[in-house]
């Protein structure tokens, strides 16, 4: 597996001249660098009139790696080839390296820039992209892997510690500015290469942004990048290989996503919760926000507002912030009648609930940050469980709670800083027992809990609560103005029949969609056989318009294009090279459907489907038409569903119909 690793953008707050100054006072060695063993110059030659200068050096490292892995390579010291093309006109000096020392088994390659800032001419900014690529060593290749990760990383902070060292002794010496280059009249004549190695017109392909200059590939535009300062003031620290962690993950999704990525610290987060595993975070984070955009998460804030009976009943609520700067929130669950908000509000509006005061949080996070002047990401959950019984392990309860806390988990990993959990009674190990599994072991380690009194004193919440915001209800001086909870009054309860009615009307809104049909733009949905003998069935409205109704088959799918996750599926999916006969069969004679007709076909006896193969249903409008139909996308939800033996239904039901274009 090939290792990646790319820098954030370091900026060094002096002119790029003086920082040239400090670069070249690395060679032909640096006391500094204790694994740098020397380098010599292999070629160097100047353009006509000095603007651009190239060096190749070849440079001795010291290797770093238990003597049974050295003797093995049979190397002391590896030897890398680095080429540095330094434009003083343009202000770019641009550093490509690789090894030469056991290329056959390993491949290092590294690329570097210094160019002047973007917004500041006077300072100088570093960019530091490598490779690692162990194709094989003796078996011993994810040792060395580590070994030279470790290695690399813990020179990367090094390499600047030397230069700000450099600069800080060019300064001391007096020298505090060195002019800009300005060009002069050289005669052709006077114009060699130094130790005639090579022709000064080759120097053109070296330019910057030329095919023959270190490659920039990783390197997006001004606006993608993140600097040092940024990443120390908003997110944190992090050491060299969690920043190029975020950098690649950043890049990922700029591809994919069109450059509508979430904020830095948000994708942090996810990071984070898979350890900074880049291709375990990037499907993680992928779902997440999939899902967000089938929810539309993002506008929760705006469009969501609890029902009165929640606002009056749910003993929750945000009070001022920890020890650390982090948002609290109170939740005195203990006081809170789960089975009645329930039965009078239903799961979902309890999840709604749950789901806007994690976004409410993220929003705090970000004002906190500003507020105190440091990166604050996560909030403290104060959760007071005086009052906690049987009642509360009432067994749809715990279902629902299991069900937000994976949602949580799945969609807001690394929120949770701290969760204090005060006055645990003797029935709060059973509830411990049921949804500790579903906790993540990261987030399980947050959870400090007291019983009885012994969150008082030292020890306490006074440890992580400054005295003056810890609630009156435990004993502090600061007024709460959560709502105290009670019993939900069993008039306000939803009845079954309703309760039922709302279910399924929810059901049918996740399952059917709506779709426009064009005329001689065909709509078509594939269904894949996955089970022999299988009978197909459909049922769907025409809400406007006329619309010819096909069924085709096919012995294998037809291709399909790519689409972005959470896409719907229809649109032509036939390739219209195929040809009707030969590489698909129309089932039965198309049905015309009118405007108004509600078609439901409850099986389909005369065909014999055999397993692996498609049926591909086409509507063809004969005008501006409107057909309410089934969303096939597993991502959000497969209405292809077997009842009995092999049966497959793609079902629709009536609704309001989507944008007509």
């Amino acid at each position: 597996m090939v290792q990646k690793y790319q820098s954030p953008v370091r900026v060094y707050k002096y002119p790029f001249e003086l920082v040239m100054a400090a670069y070249e006072k690395r060679f032909p060695t640096c006391p500094q660098i204790p694994v740098f063993l020397g380098s010599e110059v292999l070629h160097e030659s100047r353009s006509a009139d000095g603007a651009v200068h190239v060096v190749e050096r070849s440079c001795r490292l010291r290797v770093e790696a238990p003597r049974l892995l050295r003797k093995i390579a049979g190397v002391e010291h590896v030897v890398f080839v680095q080429r540095n093309v330094l434009n003083w006109k343009e202000r770019t000096l641009l550093i490509e390296a690789h090894n030469e020392t056991l290329a056959s088994r390993v491949v290092v390659k590294e690329n570097c820039s210094y160019t002047v800032h973007p917004e500041n001419e006077e300072w100088t900014c570093f960019e530091q992209s490598a490779s690692l690529d162990i194709r094989s060593f003796f078996g011993f290749e994810s040792a060395l892997e580590k070994i030279a990760m470790k290695q690399y990383t813990a020179n990367i902070k090094r390499g600047k510690e030397v230069i700000e060292h450099y600069l800080k002794e060019l300064i001391s010496q007096g020298t505090s500015h060195i002019p800009r280059w300005t060009p002069a009249p050289v005669p052709q004549e006077d114009a060699h290469p130094q130790g005639g190695l090579r022709d000064p017109g080759s120097l053109e392909v070296c330019r910057p942004g030329s095919a023959g200059g270190p490659s920039t590939e990783t390197v997006g535009t001004e606006g993608d990048k993140l600097d040092t300062d940024y990443i120390e003031r908003c997110l944190g620290h992090l050491t060299p290989m969690q920043e190029s962690c975020l950098i690649q993950l950043r890049h990922w999704l700029q591809e994919t996503h069109k450059g509508k990525i979430p904020k830095d610290e948000h994708i942090l987060r996810f990071l984070r919760a898979r350890d900074f595993h880049l291709e375990r975070a990037w499907e993680m984070l992928c779902q997440s926000l999939s899902w967000r955009k089938q929810h539309q998460v993002d506008l929760l804030l705006q469009t969501w507002r609890p029902p009165a009976l929640l606002q009056e009943f749910y003993a929750g609520g945000w009070h001022y912030q920890d020890i650390d700067g982090r948002p609290l929130y109170i939740l005195r669950l203990g006081h809170m009648d789960t089975k009645g908000l329930m039965k009078a509000v239903g799961e979902e509006v309890l999840l709604q609930h749950v789901l806007s005061v994690n976004e409410e949080g993220q929003k705090r996070c970000e004002g906190n940050t500003k507020q105190f002047g440091r990166p604050i990401s996560s909030w403290t959950c104060l959760v007071d469980l005086e009052g906690l019984s049987l009642r509360h392990l009432w067994r749809p309860g715990v279902k629902a709670l299991l069900r937000m806390i994976e949602v949580v988990e799945d969609n807001y990993p690394e929120t949770l800083g701290r969760l204090l959990i005060v006055r645990a009674p003797r029935v709060f190990p059973v509830l411990w027992t049921l949804i500790s599994p579903f906790i993540n072991e990261n987030t399980r380690q947050k959870f400090l809990i007291y019983s009885g009194s012994n969150y008082q004193g030292p020890g306490g919440l006074v440890d992580y609560l400054d005295k003056d915001v810890i609630p009156d209800f435990l004993g502090g001086e600061c007024l709460c103005n959560i709502p105290e909870g009670g019993l939900v009054p069993k008039s306000l309860y939803v009845t079954e029949e309703d309760q039922e009615h709302e279910d399924q009307l929810r059901q049918w809104t996740e399952t059917y969609q709506s779709a426009s049909v064009l005329r001689g733009s065909p709509h078509e949905v594939v269904v894949e056989i996955v089970e022999r003998e299988s009978v197909i069935t459909w049922d769907f409205d025409i809400l406007r318009g006329d619309v010819l109704f096909s069924l085709y088959h096919a012995k294998q799918a037809p291709t399909l294009g790519p689409q972005e996750p959470g896409a719907r599926a229809g649109g032509q999916r036939m390739d219209k090279g195929r040809a009707l006969g030969g590489d698909y069969s129309r089932v039965e004679a198309p049905l015309v459907c009118r405007e108004g007709d509600s078609i439901q076909v409850p099986v389909l006896s005369s065909l014999f489907i055999h397993h692996t193969d498609c049926v591909s249903a086409v509507c063809q409008g004969s005008g501006d038409t409107a057909v309410h139909r089934p969303d096939l996308v597993p991502a959000l939800r497969d209405p292809v569903d077997r009842r009995g033996k092999g049966q497959i239904l793609a079902g629709l039901r009536p609704g309001a119909p989507g944008p007509h274009p």
